[in-house]
């Protein structure tokens, strides 16, 4: 089988890149891995194992369809991980995110639609839902975003269910927790706080750190998403959980003692626009059906994230975003 993989040189993109060429997730390796990047400033080709002889990588702008359909014709299966992310920058850029998660989505489902590829893996986000005071999302929830980046996402999910209900294209899609793990860009909560904290200085929380969050190792993410791509049904949602639920506040007190500092390094910050309370998504859908299950405890997956910033701090650029 012959993958191709968009936003294959970011943090979770590139894990899946890693773990699909060394013969981590179940199954036959694939004979060619294809990775679509743009390389904006949250993806690099450090990340990628470039030597592989199976992988192949093209800076592309997804938004491109000329370009895109010069990298996509011999392909069997398309993973789409390629989005603008960080809700901080949507809030002052949705332009971006809307003609790069949108209309980038429609041009890749356009180009998989014309090349004949079988299989469409929509990568998205539990973001899309909005916040849920209590209980879980199920896939059949409305979607009421509240960001202009869960919206952007929202968008694209409903540009790929289209393509699938018109044109009978095999799209899967899956909504995911919140990802945490090694070479996430600094701009997200857990990077941030920790290499801050490993630097000396103070970390922002935003209002009274009560926003509640759903985590999810990157590998336990990627599993279930190949798991999707090997074993899904075309048309079909997979929420995608980490099984462990925390306050902001109680994942800043953890990040602390794992970073070896106090209270008196966190300073509380005004909320951000239209923060979302509450996350929380029902995945026995792919626990049913596909038999997945988070194998990493959040405890153990943040010793390790501290352990693999403090090895590199000296290597990652300084960052005064807020999450």
């Amino acid at each position: 089988m012959r993958v191709l993989i968009t936003g294959g040189a970011g943090f979770i993109g590139s894990h899946y890149v890693r773990s699909l060429l060394a013969g981590g997730l179940p199954g036959p390796r694939p004979s060619r891995v294809t990775v679509v990047d743009l390389l904006t400033y949250a993806g690099s080709t450090d990340n990628l194992p470039l030597a592989d002889p199976r992988l192949d990588f093209h800076r592309v702008d997804i938004r491109d369809l000329d370009a895109v359909l010069k990298v996509f014709p011999g392909h069997d299966a398309v993973v789409h991980f390629a989005a603008e992310t960080h809700v901080d920058r949507s809030l002052t850029g949705p332009a971006e995110f809307v003609t790069t998660n949108v209309l980038g989505t429609q041009t890749l489902l356009e180009a998989s639609l014309r090349c004949g590829v079988d299989t469409f893996v929509h990568v998205s986000t539990d973001e899309v839902y909005g916040s849920i005071a209590e209980g879980t999302w199920t896939e059949e929830e409305p979607l009421l975003p509240n960001s202009p980046y869960a919206a952007s996402k929202a968008g694209s999910d409903l540009v790929a269910r289209s393509y699938w209900r018109t044109h009978g294209l095999d799209v899967r899609t899956t909504r995911c927790a919140n990802n945490y793990g090694p070479r996430q860009h600094p701009e997200k909560l857990i990077p941030l706080f920790v290499t801050e904290l490993l630097a000396g200085r103070t970390v922002p929380l935003y209002g009274d750190g009560g926003n509640v969050r759903e985590w999810l190792h990157v590998d336990d993410h990627c599993r279930a998403v190949h798991a999707v791509l090997t074993g899904g049904r075309a048309g079909e949602i997979y929420n995608i959980g980490g099984g462990t639920h925390l306050t902001n506040r109680e994942m800043t007190s953890k990040l602390l003692e794992l970073c070896g500092a106090d209270w008196s390094r966190v300073r509380q910050v005004p909320d951000r626009k239209g923060h979302d309370l509450r996350y929380a998504v029902n995945d026995s859908k792919i626990r049913d059906e596909l038999g997945y299950r988070p194998l990493r405890s959040l405890d153990d997956g943040l010793r390790e994230v501290v352990d693999w910033y403090r090895d590199r701090l000296t290597r990652l650029p300084a960052t005064a975003e807020r999450v």
